[in-house]
Protein backbone atom coordinates (compact mmCIF):
# COMPACT_ATOMS: atom_id res chain seq x y z
CA UNK A 1 0.00 0.00 0.00
CA UNK A 2 1.17 3.67 -0.39
CA UNK A 3 1.95 5.84 1.92
CA UNK A 4 -0.31 8.44 0.55
CA UNK A 5 -3.20 5.49 0.34
CA UNK A 6 -2.10 4.30 4.37
CA UNK A 7 -2.40 7.96 5.56
CA UNK A 8 -5.70 8.43 3.79
CA UNK A 9 -7.16 5.23 5.21
CA UNK A 10 -5.77 5.72 8.81
CA UNK A 11 -7.52 9.26 8.93
CA UNK A 12 -10.67 7.99 7.45
CA UNK A 13 -10.99 5.33 10.06
CA UNK A 14 -10.11 7.73 12.81
CA UNK A 15 -13.04 10.03 11.85
CA UNK A 16 -15.46 6.78 12.33
CA UNK A 17 -14.43 6.62 16.05
CA UNK A 18 -16.91 7.38 18.79
CA UNK A 19 -16.10 10.87 20.24
CA UNK A 20 -16.12 9.65 23.29
CA UNK A 21 -12.71 7.09 22.38
CA UNK A 22 -11.12 10.51 20.92
CA UNK A 23 -12.07 13.10 23.93
CA UNK A 24 -13.09 11.11 27.04
CA UNK A 25 -15.26 13.80 29.30
CA UNK A 26 -14.74 13.67 33.03
CA UNK A 27 -17.26 11.74 34.38
CA UNK A 28 -19.59 13.63 37.18
CA UNK A 29 -18.90 12.62 41.22
CA UNK A 30 -22.11 10.20 42.39
CA UNK A 31 -23.44 10.28 45.79
CA UNK A 32 -25.35 7.60 47.23
CA UNK A 33 -28.89 8.72 49.37
CA UNK A 34 -30.09 6.01 51.52
CA UNK A 35 -33.58 5.99 53.18
CA UNK A 36 -35.73 3.69 54.88
CA UNK A 37 -38.83 5.05 53.11
CA UNK A 38 -39.73 4.99 49.63
CA UNK A 39 -39.26 7.65 47.01
CA UNK A 40 -42.38 8.92 47.03
CA UNK A 41 -42.82 9.32 51.24
CA UNK A 42 -39.63 10.75 51.50
CA UNK A 43 -40.79 14.20 52.70
CA UNK A 44 -37.10 16.57 52.86
CA UNK A 45 -35.42 15.65 49.58
CA UNK A 46 -36.37 18.83 48.04
CA UNK A 47 -34.28 20.68 50.84
CA UNK A 48 -31.35 17.95 50.72
CA UNK A 49 -31.10 19.05 46.87
CA UNK A 50 -31.61 22.60 47.87
CA UNK A 51 -28.68 22.11 50.17
CA UNK A 52 -26.51 20.81 47.67
CA UNK A 53 -27.31 23.95 45.39
CA UNK A 54 -26.44 26.05 47.89
CA UNK A 55 -22.84 24.26 47.34
CA UNK A 56 -22.38 24.79 43.70
CA UNK A 57 -23.96 21.37 42.69
CA UNK A 58 -27.34 20.39 40.84
CA UNK A 59 -28.47 16.90 40.03
CA UNK A 60 -28.10 15.90 36.43
CA UNK A 61 -25.55 19.15 35.91
CA UNK A 62 -22.32 18.07 37.42
CA UNK A 63 -23.47 15.64 40.07
CA UNK A 64 -25.36 12.11 39.86
CA UNK A 65 -27.73 10.78 42.53
CA UNK A 66 -28.16 6.91 43.19
CA UNK A 67 -31.26 6.34 45.46
CA UNK A 68 -31.80 3.07 47.47
CA UNK A 69 -34.68 3.21 49.07
CA UNK A 70 -35.69 0.16 51.69
CA UNK A 71 -39.24 0.88 50.95
CA UNK A 72 -40.13 0.95 55.31
CA UNK A 73 -38.28 -2.50 55.18
CA UNK A 74 -35.89 -1.36 57.73
CA UNK A 75 -33.77 -4.50 57.49
CA UNK A 76 -32.79 -3.99 53.55
CA UNK A 77 -30.93 -1.12 54.37
CA UNK A 78 -27.53 -3.36 55.04
CA UNK A 79 -27.81 -4.48 51.46
CA UNK A 80 -28.66 -1.73 49.92
CA UNK A 81 -25.52 0.21 51.93
CA UNK A 82 -23.44 -2.56 50.64
CA UNK A 83 -24.84 -2.08 47.00
CA UNK A 84 -23.78 1.81 46.99
CA UNK A 85 -20.63 0.98 48.78
CA UNK A 86 -19.90 -1.45 45.01
CA UNK A 87 -20.77 1.21 43.16
CA UNK A 88 -18.15 3.35 44.58
CA UNK A 89 -20.06 6.87 45.22
CA UNK A 90 -17.81 9.40 46.59
CA UNK A 91 -20.66 10.21 49.84
CA UNK A 92 -23.29 8.84 51.21
CA UNK A 93 -26.27 10.61 52.38
CA UNK A 94 -28.69 9.14 54.91
CA UNK A 95 -31.09 11.64 55.09
CA UNK A 96 -32.44 11.83 58.83
CA UNK A 97 -32.16 8.00 59.53
CA UNK A 98 -30.40 6.62 62.18
CA UNK A 99 -30.77 2.95 60.90
CA UNK A 100 -29.95 4.10 57.62
CA UNK A 101 -26.55 6.19 58.80
CA UNK A 102 -25.35 2.92 61.33
CA UNK A 103 -25.96 0.65 58.33
CA UNK A 104 -23.73 2.95 56.16
CA UNK A 105 -21.22 2.65 58.75
CA UNK A 106 -21.29 -0.72 58.81
CA UNK A 107 -20.74 -1.24 54.91
CA UNK A 108 -17.65 0.79 54.64
CA UNK A 109 -14.64 2.93 56.87
CA UNK A 110 -13.25 4.41 54.05
CA UNK A 111 -16.65 6.54 51.97
CA UNK A 112 -17.27 9.78 53.74
CA UNK A 113 -21.01 9.60 54.90
CA UNK A 114 -23.11 12.91 55.92
CA UNK A 115 -26.07 11.86 58.30
CA UNK A 116 -28.62 13.74 60.26
CA UNK A 117 -29.77 11.52 63.24
CA UNK A 118 -32.03 12.83 66.29
CA UNK A 119 -30.22 11.12 68.86
CA UNK A 120 -26.72 11.89 70.44
CA UNK A 121 -23.89 10.71 67.42
CA UNK A 122 -21.03 10.12 69.91
CA UNK A 123 -23.27 7.95 72.16
CA UNK A 124 -24.63 5.99 68.98
CA UNK A 125 -20.63 5.41 68.25
CA UNK A 126 -20.87 7.44 64.76
CA UNK A 127 -18.30 9.88 65.57
CA UNK A 128 -15.74 10.04 68.29
CA UNK A 129 -16.72 13.82 69.37
CA UNK A 130 -19.03 16.64 68.16
CA UNK A 131 -16.10 18.88 67.44
CA UNK A 132 -13.73 16.49 65.86
CA UNK A 133 -15.67 13.53 64.12
CA UNK A 134 -12.49 11.60 63.69
CA UNK A 135 -13.50 8.92 61.43
CA UNK A 136 -15.47 8.58 57.64
CA UNK A 137 -18.80 10.67 59.12
CA UNK A 138 -20.25 13.57 59.84
CA UNK A 139 -23.58 15.24 60.08
CA UNK A 140 -26.13 16.67 61.84
CA UNK A 141 -27.81 16.58 65.12
CA UNK A 142 -31.32 17.69 65.24
CA UNK A 143 -31.97 16.44 68.70
CA UNK A 144 -35.17 14.71 68.14
CA UNK A 145 -34.92 11.95 70.94
CA UNK A 146 -33.71 14.25 73.50
CA UNK A 147 -36.57 16.35 73.05
CA UNK A 148 -39.26 13.18 74.29
CA UNK A 149 -39.31 14.58 78.03
CA UNK A 150 -40.48 18.40 76.89
CA UNK A 151 -42.83 16.96 74.55
CA UNK A 152 -44.47 15.05 77.61
CA UNK A 153 -44.22 17.75 79.66
CA UNK A 154 -45.58 20.38 76.87
CA UNK A 155 -48.46 17.33 77.15
CA UNK A 156 -48.87 17.26 80.91
CA UNK A 157 -49.05 21.49 80.82
CA UNK A 158 -51.96 20.90 78.06
CA UNK A 159 -53.69 18.13 79.75
CA UNK A 160 -52.94 18.67 83.68
CA UNK A 161 -55.50 15.96 84.33
CA UNK A 162 -53.86 13.32 82.04
CA UNK A 163 -52.25 10.72 83.80
CA UNK A 164 -51.87 7.65 80.92
CA UNK A 165 -50.25 8.59 78.51
CA UNK A 166 -49.41 6.57 75.14
CA UNK A 167 -46.18 6.41 73.01
CA UNK A 168 -46.51 5.21 69.66
CA UNK A 169 -43.20 3.11 68.49
CA UNK A 170 -41.86 1.97 64.94
CA UNK A 171 -40.16 -1.24 66.39
CA UNK A 172 -37.98 -1.48 63.25
CA UNK A 173 -36.56 1.57 64.58
CA UNK A 174 -34.73 0.18 67.81
CA UNK A 175 -32.15 2.81 67.65
CA UNK A 176 -35.13 5.44 68.26
CA UNK A 177 -37.95 3.45 69.71
CA UNK A 178 -35.61 2.14 72.56
CA UNK A 179 -34.56 5.37 73.65
CA UNK A 180 -38.06 7.15 73.23
CA UNK A 181 -39.71 5.04 75.44
CA UNK A 182 -37.25 5.13 78.17
CA UNK A 183 -37.22 8.74 78.41
CA UNK A 184 -40.67 8.97 78.25
CA UNK A 185 -41.15 6.60 81.38
CA UNK A 186 -37.99 8.48 83.31
CA UNK A 187 -39.99 11.51 82.70
CA UNK A 188 -43.38 10.28 83.42
CA UNK A 189 -42.06 9.31 86.98
CA UNK A 190 -41.76 13.10 87.54
CA UNK A 191 -45.17 14.07 86.78
CA UNK A 192 -47.01 11.33 87.93
CA UNK A 193 -47.85 10.24 84.28
CA UNK A 194 -48.28 6.52 83.35
CA UNK A 195 -46.64 5.33 79.78
CA UNK A 196 -48.44 2.66 77.71
CA UNK A 197 -46.01 2.36 74.28
CA UNK A 198 -47.33 0.35 71.79
CA UNK A 199 -45.75 -0.46 68.07
CA UNK A 200 -46.53 -0.39 64.69
CA UNK A 201 -44.48 -0.53 61.60
CA UNK A 202 -47.31 -0.83 58.94
CA UNK A 203 -50.69 0.96 57.82
CA UNK A 204 -52.94 -1.84 60.16
CA UNK A 205 -50.34 -1.85 62.78
CA UNK A 206 -51.04 1.90 63.41
CA UNK A 207 -54.71 0.93 62.62
CA UNK A 208 -54.47 -1.50 65.88
CA UNK A 209 -52.35 0.39 67.66
CA UNK A 210 -55.09 3.61 68.21
CA UNK A 211 -57.11 0.54 69.09
CA UNK A 212 -55.13 -0.77 71.60
CA UNK A 213 -54.85 2.89 73.54
CA UNK A 214 -58.40 3.34 73.41
CA UNK A 215 -59.28 0.01 75.31
CA UNK A 216 -56.06 0.98 77.73
CA UNK A 217 -58.16 4.50 78.37
CA UNK A 218 -55.07 6.26 77.46
CA UNK A 219 -55.83 10.31 77.69
CA UNK A 220 -53.01 11.38 75.07
CA UNK A 221 -50.75 10.64 72.71
CA UNK A 222 -47.19 10.71 71.93
CA UNK A 223 -45.47 10.02 68.31
CA UNK A 224 -41.81 8.57 68.14
CA UNK A 225 -39.40 10.06 65.74
CA UNK A 226 -39.26 7.34 62.97
CA UNK A 227 -39.39 8.29 58.85
CA UNK A 228 -41.99 5.69 58.21
CA UNK A 229 -44.29 7.13 61.12
CA UNK A 230 -44.20 10.52 59.65
CA UNK A 231 -44.67 9.28 56.24
CA UNK A 232 -48.13 7.60 57.76
CA UNK A 233 -48.96 11.40 59.75
CA UNK A 234 -51.94 11.87 57.75
CA UNK A 235 -53.11 8.30 59.20
CA UNK A 236 -51.37 9.26 62.27
CA UNK A 237 -53.72 12.65 62.41
CA UNK A 238 -57.02 11.31 60.99
CA UNK A 239 -56.96 8.21 63.85
CA UNK A 240 -56.17 10.67 66.13
CA UNK A 241 -59.11 12.99 65.47
CA UNK A 242 -61.28 9.69 64.76
CA UNK A 243 -60.57 9.06 68.58
CA UNK A 244 -60.39 11.83 70.25
CA UNK A 245 -56.87 11.45 71.20
CA UNK A 246 -54.84 14.61 71.68
CA UNK A 247 -51.53 14.36 70.49
CA UNK A 248 -48.29 15.79 70.08
CA UNK A 249 -45.42 14.77 67.45
CA UNK A 250 -41.93 15.53 66.61
CA UNK A 251 -41.80 17.91 63.65
CA UNK A 252 -44.16 20.47 61.74
CA UNK A 253 -45.52 18.84 59.00
CA UNK A 254 -47.45 16.36 61.52
CA UNK A 255 -49.58 19.50 63.06
CA UNK A 256 -49.36 20.78 59.14
CA UNK A 257 -51.26 17.49 57.87
CA UNK A 258 -53.94 17.83 61.26
CA UNK A 259 -52.15 17.04 63.75
CA UNK A 260 -52.50 18.91 67.06
CA UNK A 261 -49.58 19.80 68.00
CA UNK A 262 -45.73 19.35 67.25
CA UNK A 263 -42.35 20.57 69.17
CA UNK A 264 -38.91 20.13 67.64
CA UNK A 265 -36.38 21.49 65.23
CA UNK A 266 -36.80 22.57 61.80
CA UNK A 267 -36.13 18.76 60.03
CA UNK A 268 -36.21 20.51 56.20
CA UNK A 269 -33.04 23.05 57.38
CA UNK A 270 -31.18 20.01 59.00
CA UNK A 271 -31.45 18.01 55.53
CA UNK A 272 -30.56 21.32 53.91
CA UNK A 273 -27.23 21.58 55.60
CA UNK A 274 -26.37 17.94 55.32
CA UNK A 275 -26.84 18.42 51.16
CA UNK A 276 -24.39 21.43 52.02
CA UNK A 277 -21.90 18.99 53.72
CA UNK A 278 -22.23 16.65 50.53
CA UNK A 279 -21.38 19.16 48.25
CA UNK A 280 -18.15 20.78 51.06
CA UNK A 281 -17.05 17.05 50.87
CA UNK A 282 -17.24 16.66 46.79
CA UNK A 283 -15.30 19.98 47.11
CA UNK A 284 -12.07 18.09 49.05
CA UNK A 285 -13.00 18.90 52.21
CA UNK A 286 -12.89 15.78 55.06
CA UNK A 287 -15.28 14.42 57.37
CA UNK A 288 -12.84 14.63 60.22
CA UNK A 289 -13.17 18.75 59.15
CA UNK A 290 -16.91 19.07 59.31
CA UNK A 291 -17.56 19.22 63.10
CA UNK A 292 -21.18 17.50 63.80
CA UNK A 293 -23.87 20.71 63.72
CA UNK A 294 -26.28 21.13 66.41
CA UNK A 295 -29.79 22.27 65.65
CA UNK A 296 -30.29 25.29 68.25
CA UNK A 297 -34.01 26.42 67.20
CA UNK A 298 -37.16 24.31 68.17
CA UNK A 299 -40.68 24.99 66.55
CA UNK A 300 -43.59 24.92 68.71
CA UNK A 301 -46.34 24.08 66.24
CA UNK A 302 -50.43 24.11 67.41
CA UNK A 303 -53.25 23.41 65.19
CA UNK A 304 -56.01 25.31 66.41
CA UNK A 305 -58.63 24.31 63.74
CA UNK A 306 -58.06 20.52 65.07
CA UNK A 307 -57.88 21.82 68.91
CA UNK A 308 -61.42 23.31 68.32
CA UNK A 309 -62.47 20.23 66.87
CA UNK A 310 -61.21 18.31 70.32
CA UNK A 311 -63.45 20.23 72.41
CA UNK A 312 -59.62 21.23 73.64
CA UNK A 313 -58.78 25.04 74.89
CA UNK A 314 -55.35 25.76 74.94
CA UNK A 315 -53.50 27.02 77.39
CA UNK A 316 -52.33 31.04 77.08
CA UNK A 317 -49.12 29.87 78.41
CA UNK A 318 -49.23 27.53 75.25
CA UNK A 319 -50.29 29.80 72.61
CA UNK A 320 -47.69 32.68 73.62
CA UNK A 321 -44.78 30.63 73.15
CA UNK A 322 -45.73 28.90 70.01
CA UNK A 323 -43.60 29.68 67.40
CA UNK A 324 -46.70 29.30 64.82
CA UNK A 325 -50.80 28.63 65.25
CA UNK A 326 -52.42 26.70 62.07
CA UNK A 327 -56.04 28.69 61.91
Amino acid sequence: MRRREFIALLGGTAAGWPVTTRAQQPSMPMIGFLSPTSAGSQPYLAAFRQGLSDAGYVEGQNIVIEYRWAEDKYNRLPELAADLVTRHVSVIATGISTPAVVAAKAATKEIPIVFGVGEDPVRLGLVASLARPDGNATGINFFVTELTAKRLGLLHELLPKAVRIGVLVNPSNVETAEPTVRDAKAAALTMGLEIHDVSASNGDEIDIAFRKLVSDRTDALLIAPDLYLNSRRVQIAILAAHYSTPTIYTVRNYAEAGGLISYGTNAADAVRQEGVYVGQILKGAKPVDLPVVQSTKFELVINLRTAKALGLEIPQSLLARADELIE
